[in-house]
């Protein structure tokens, strides 16, 4: 398969997150692949199973956190932390890689891109949630083919979607230096009647298909507006700025300003600086 346009490093990084399987964890993560998978109408990820049961509660919030996660309660929330005690977090980042990898496989085909296939060699040592954070969120973000203005016009349509109360008070420094104005941010919600730009317009298709329609992702508006190294990123990014998703789930969502926003600049190193 051509995998022109994702950078060897970003192929090593998507699998590395198929590969990763704590094996006290297993039998949830085959689990949740599946339930993920199957509410999203896509193939699910590969994954080992030892044979036990899963609570359903593990698996009613699985699939609830894939089909809408702003869905979730207090309740749900309450039950699935006292279910999983000091393990929430990293099942928590299980659901999300189980969630989104097939988004992304979906979205790179769509684009005539996808990572080889292959035998999967499990890794039973790496903890998701750091591998999450400390290597495939900075890895995105030290991508540059996107322009900054796309790439928060991006990243705040996700917020929205997902109602990430963190991630909607923030603005990034180098997208407002480079000419986004809160006036182009309020275009976001009603884009299609907005007088956001064609190419602004397309990218915000594409994101709310891999959101809420990924079965029928379709590359080819993308493609008349970006070039393949613009689309692969900015499918990339989407899954990234998803990571919301699990602090929304567990409602650790919280900004850290009171009213109106806050700065960041995403480093060199794809770690955000705030100011």
């Amino acid at each position: 398969m051509d995998t022109a346009g994702v950078p060897a490093v970003l192929l090593g990084e998507l699998t590395h997150l198929v590969a990763v399987s704590p094996p006290p964890l297993a039998d949830i993560n085959a689990a949740v692949r599946e339930v993920c998978a199957s509410a999203l109408g896509l193939p699910p990820l590969p994954a080992e199973t030892r044979g036990g049961a899963v609570d359903p509660m593990v698996t009613e919030f699985a699939e609830q956190f894939t089909v809408d996660v702003t869905a979730i309660n207090a309740a749900q929330r309450a039950a699935f932390s006292d279910l999983l005690g000091a393990d929430v977090f990293t099942v928590s980042t299980l659901i999300y890689i189980a969630d989104f990898l097939p988004r992304v496989r979906a979205g790179l085909s769509a684009l005539g891109v996808v990572w080889p296939a292959g035998p999967v060699e499990w890794d039973h040592h790496t903890n998701p949630a750091d591998y999450v954070l400390d290597s495939f969120v900075p890895a995105v973000g030290r991508m540059r083919a996107l322009d900054p203005v796309t790439s928060e016009i991006v990243r705040l349509r996700g917020a929205r979607q997902h109602n990430c109360r963190l991630c909607k008070s923030l603005r990034e420094a180098a997208a407002l230096e480079a000419g986004a104005t809160e006036s182009v941010y309020d275009s976001i919600d009603d884009f299609d009647s907005s007088e956001l730009s064609e190419r602004h317009k397309a990218a915000l298709r594409y994101v709310d298909a891999l959101i809420w329609t990924p079965s029928q992702v379709s590359g080819d508006e993308l493609r008349q507006h970006f070039s393949q190294d613009e689309a692969v990123e900015l499918t990339l990014d989407v899954m990234r700025n998803a990571c919301n998703k699990v602090a929304v789930a567990l409602g650790v969502d919280e900004a850290r300003v009171d009213e109106g926003t806050e700065q960041y600049r995403l480093g060199d190193d794809g770690q955000p600086i705030y100011s």
